[in-house]
């Protein structure tokens, strides 16, 4: 697997929770690939991934696109999110990737995207991001 930024910080418990695992990374395209652990406990009643949980996957990825793209330099906190969901998502690994599309010097512009195993384009999303020096926010 590759190094990034992320081996240097504590997973946090929603990552933990989402069943979060890096892996790939391009840190200079500012791209990253996530596994996510989509558990039956995150179903609604008619039997898929709660659109909620899948929102929050899509955030758990793209804020981390940018901490890699940064070498850990900057954090994010979500300004906003806007997330379409194009099929249901059945429990199961589902794949998260996020792409920064523009860094400036206090706001990011990042796209993501969930698929399932095989390939179903499950949601995406596009959100803009502020930045926060990490020295600061993680302390």
């Amino acid at each position: 697997m590759i190094a990034t930024a992320l081996d240097h910080i504590p997973m946090p418990p929603c990552a933990k929770l989402l069943g979060w695992r890096l892996v790939d990374a391009r840190p200079q395209d500012g791209w990253i690939k996530i596994v996510f652990d989509g558990k039956p406990d995150f179903c609604n009643p008619a039997g898929f991934i709660q659109g909620g949980m899948l929102s929050a996957m899509l955030d758990d990825t793209m804020g981390p696109a940018v901490f890699v793209m940064t070498e850990g330099r900057l954090y994010t906190t979500t300004i906003t999110i806007t997330v379409n969901f194009l099929a249901p998502a059945k429990p199961g690994p589902i794949t998260g990737e996020a792409t920064v599309t523009q860094l400036g010097k206090t706001i990011a512009f990042v796209a993501g995207r969930l698929t399932a195993v095989d390939g179903t384009l499950l949601a995406t999303a596009t959100n803009s991001i502020r930045l926060v020096e990490a020295a600061r926010a993680l302390r």
